[in-house]
């Protein structure tokens, strides 16, 4: 079967998703960009969009039940891309960061301890903003899983 990108499309910088259609096209792999309103792209074989219906973690579910070994997931989520390294596909953030086995269970505490803080009132802040050197090691990464997909 061939080897897909899964999108979490709701929180995907616009920058990363034209990344994203170029390389579907130059590499001829499926996007699918899942998020729970509509993600337009442009017309392609390579490219689909789906739109999931339900609470926040409609999408996040969706790509955690479809995804397959090998593919890709693009995601800001750690318990999504923990999901999906459980079943033995790969995850990046839309920055270029590599999840991995090895750093999945310090990232998954320390996003439980920041929710704590959150909980707790305190403002713990968003992401920085997206900078060049992201989109870099972002189109890196990505660059990477391309060349040594199966």
């Amino acid at each position: 079967m061939p080897t897909r990108i899964w999108v979490d499309a709701d929180a995907c910088p616009a920058v990363i998703r034209d990344i994203l259609f170029r390389v579907a096209t130059r590499a001829r792999v499926e996007v699918i960009f899942v998020a729970n309103q509509w993600v337009r792209t442009p017309s392609s074989p390579w490219l689909r969009a789906l739109q999931v219906e339900g609470g926040c973690d409609a999408a996040d579910d969706l790509i955690a039940e479809r995804v397959q070994p090998d593919d890709l997931v693009v995601t800001q989520d750690i318990p999504l891309a923990a999901r999906a390294l459980e079943r033995g596909a790969r995850a990046i953030t839309p920055r270029g960061e590599r999840f991995s086995s090895d750093s999945i269970a310090e990232r998954l505490s320390m996003r439980g301890f920041m929710e704590q803080l959150r909980g707790a009132g305190v403002q713990t802040g968003g992401p920085a903003p997206l900078h060049a050197r992201d989109r870099q090691a972002f189109a890196a990464s990505l660059g990477q899983w391309v060349a040594t997909r199966g």
